[in-house]
């Protein structure tokens, strides 16, 4: 099967960088899909305030059939201030067939330190020596005199659509990305570091949604960005109904041998403005596997789910000096939040999804995007789609 435009429109040895902008391709509820929770006015991560999101997008046809289809996504947990002022944070390996860089720091410190970057696999170093050298760039030494640095970046495989060892993910990819972030609507799909990624064989990627939630008179954010890249079809659960099981008719993923059970990846980043500890972000870290799997995940052995979570609240935490006062919610008023990152992250999965679109890749790949107009008629079928919004 040959995929026309706009794959065709690739001239090798081009490489087409483009920073990802949202577009107004409808979203899940868009179209119908139902979710529980109350979303924030952006249903995406930026909806905590402070939060800023930058994506670098790489694509090339190479001679002899290879093709560069991958990227970086950079989420600055306090947008231009990330530099200075760190954030309580915590890290959960659902299964830990993957890498996420500077979680044991994030583990003994309780602080995650800087920009979380999203790439491949095999571009992790160059990414993370990047982000050193960001941190370096900024001039001002940390107190001991040193721009000490643990960055923190993860990744997904994305060896099928892309030629991931002709490592193409450069340090000037990364400072566009870092310098890109910014509020307001997150582009989802097939960009930054989402670019090459599947999910239950289709066109994955980065996908976002958020929630409100209200604890006792207050009202908090939960944001969830996901780099989805993970799951086999016949699991695909949207909106309760297994319609991976219906999904059947097409051939909708080709690489050479085929699909091998569940050897992909998901990143889950999971950001609030509630006052939490480490601790207690731990505790959210590991709800958003809840979320995961209503969408049908069951963390195969070949896969990296790896989640990080943090809050943008007590700005002082991380000030050297006396001794500071800091603020927490009480474990017992922390249902609210774990429900909204179950919510969350079952949404941005799906959108990350419904935002997919086919992509032809390395040494004649392709995956299909999820067929909406079937996806529809058997949530319809079974009674579970909403009016389309206009």
């Amino acid at each position: 099967m040959k995929l026309r435009a706009p794959f065709l429109a690739l001239l090798a040895g081009v490489l087409m960088t483009t920073t990802a902008t949202a577009d107004a391709t409808p979203r899940a509820r868009d179209l119908g899909i139902p979710f529980m929770g109350m979303p924030g006015p952006l249903n995406a991560i930026t909806d905590v305030g402070g939060v800023t999101v930058g994506q670098v997008t790489l694509k090339q046809d190479l001679a002899g059939g290879k093709a560069v289809r991958t990227g970086v996504t950079a989420v600055l947990p306090r947008g231009a201030r990330t530099k200075d002022i760190p954030v309580f944070g915590a890290s959960f390996a659902l299964n830990g067939n993957g890498e996420m860089t500077g979680t044991q720091w994030i583990d003994e410190s309780g602080f995650i330190e800087g920009p979380i970057l999203l790439t491949n696999t095999h571009s992790v170093g160059v990414v993370r020596d990047a982000a050193i050298k960001w941190r370096v760039m900024q001039g001002g030494a940390d107190s001991s005199g040193y721009w000490w640095s643990l960055p923190v970046v993860a990744e997904t495989w994305d060896g099928e659509l892309n030629d991931i060892n002709g490592f193409h993910v450069k340090p000037e990819h990364v400072f566009e990305a870092i310098r890109a972030a910014k509020g307001g609507p997150v582009a989802e799909g097939g960009v930054g570091g989402g670019t090459g990624m599947i999910c239950h064989e289709f066109k994955g990627g980065i996908g976002t949604a958020s929630r409100v939630v209200k604890v006792r008179d207050k009202s908090y954010t939960v944001g969830v960005l996901v780099q989805a890249n993970y799951g086999v079809r016949e699991t695909l659960t949207i909106a309760g109904i297994p319609v991976g099981q219906e999904l059947t008719d097409d051939m909708i993923y080709h690489k050479p041998g085929g699909p091998n059970g569940d050897t992909g990846s998901i990143i889950i980043l999971v950001a609030t403005d509630a006052p939490l500890l480490p601790h207690q972000l731990k505790r959210m870290a590991k709800r958003a596997g809840m979320g995961l799997a209503r969408v049908g995940s069951y963390a195969g052995n070949g896969s990296g789910d790896i989640f990080a979570a943090f809050s943008t609240a007590n700005a002082n935490a991380g000030q050297d000096g006396a001794p500071m006062t800091v603020t927490m919610l009480a474990n017992d008023d922390m249902d609210p939040l774990f429900l909204g990152t179950v919510e969350a992250t079952e949404e941005a999965i799906v959108n990350a999804l419904i935002a997919g679109r086919d992509m032809q890749g390395n040494m004649g790949s392709y995956v299909k995007g999820i067929p909406q107009a079937k996806l529809l008629a058997i949530l319809k079928k079974h009674g579970r789609l909403l009016p389309a919004k206009k």
